[in-house]
């Protein structure tokens, strides 16, 4: 793809990378974000871009799904603002691909507003979902808090000791969860999960509870959406995710996180 396939327009100087190259740590403190729009609408992408350059990030414009892998593998965005019915390749099949070995935010927008469209964007790995109409003060929002929650610790949490439940190590300043000492890649949906559950263990979470946790309490959620977080969740921590024995359902209720490896 040339250089002239993608728009980029700077809101505060050049693209951040997400990681200091220094020390590897992610840049938490920067106000700003290197954002890619990928959107066939072209009407549409302008005004995210707008939006985006007015709350001082850093945007980048495709108009298909093959043009924005290529620019995630180019340049790496903060985060992929990503709409579902792009050509090429749409934006699930963007989603799969990325997933495969890339760990970068994706908040999902379509016209799409069924809850198996929803809930199947988030299997992919979305970390957030907007349904189309939608208002840029509202895209921004979301924007903020995929941010936030990919790249910052939670408010509260800076200097705080990692938390430990069932074998599950999160380190809120890391930005990393252990099992059983071994690394899990985990969304940013699934982190907080995890993180608000080990801070509690033996805590019955109800799913409405969760999905504040995940992403607050908006007209696009869904609680069966936390139900899919969960099982993502068991095949990464569990021996036999099918009958889990760290994160468990208290049926009626909701979930809760082990306090042991019982």
């Amino acid at each position: 793809m040339s250089p002239e396939d993608v728009r980029k327009v700077s809101g505060c100087g050049k693209p951040l990378s997400p990681v200091d190259s220094r020390s590897g740590a992610p840049n938490i403190g920067r106000v700003c974000a290197y954002v890619l729009v990928a959107e066939d609408d072209e009407k549409q992408a302008e005004l995210i871009r707008r939006s985006l350059l007015s709350e001082g990030h850093t945007a980048a414009v495709v108009h298909d799904g093959r043009a924005a892998l290529e620019e995630v593998r180019r340049n790496r965005p903060d985060l992929v603002v990503l709409d579902l019915m792009l050509p090429v390749v749409d934006g699930f099949g963007v989603c799969r691909a990325l997933r495969e070995n890339d760990d970068v935010p994706v908040l999902m927008l379509t016209a799409r507003s069924t809850e198996d469209d929803v809930l199947l964007g988030l299997e992919l790995g979305a970390d957030d979902y907007m349904t189309k109409p939608y208002s840029p003060r509202e895209l921004m929002a979301r924007v903020r808090t995929v941010l936030r929650r990919a790249g910052r610790p939670p408010g509260g949490l800076r200097g705080d000791p990692v938390v430990r439940a069932a074998g599950i190590a999160v380190d809120p300043l890391r930005h990393t969860v252990l099992c059983d000492g071994s690394p899990v890649d985990c969304t940013p949906g699934e982190y907080e999960i995890l993180l608000a559950m080990a801070a509690e263990p033996e805590r019955v979470f109800s799913r409405r509870q969760l999905l504040h946790h995940t992403r607050g309490l908006d007209r696009a959620s869904t609680e069966r959406a936390i139900d899919v977080h969960i099982m993502n969740l068991r095949k990464k921590i569990e021996a036999d995710p099918r009958r889990p024995t760290r994160l468990v359902t208290v049926f009626g209720v909701g979930y809760k996180l082990r306090g042991d490896r019982a």
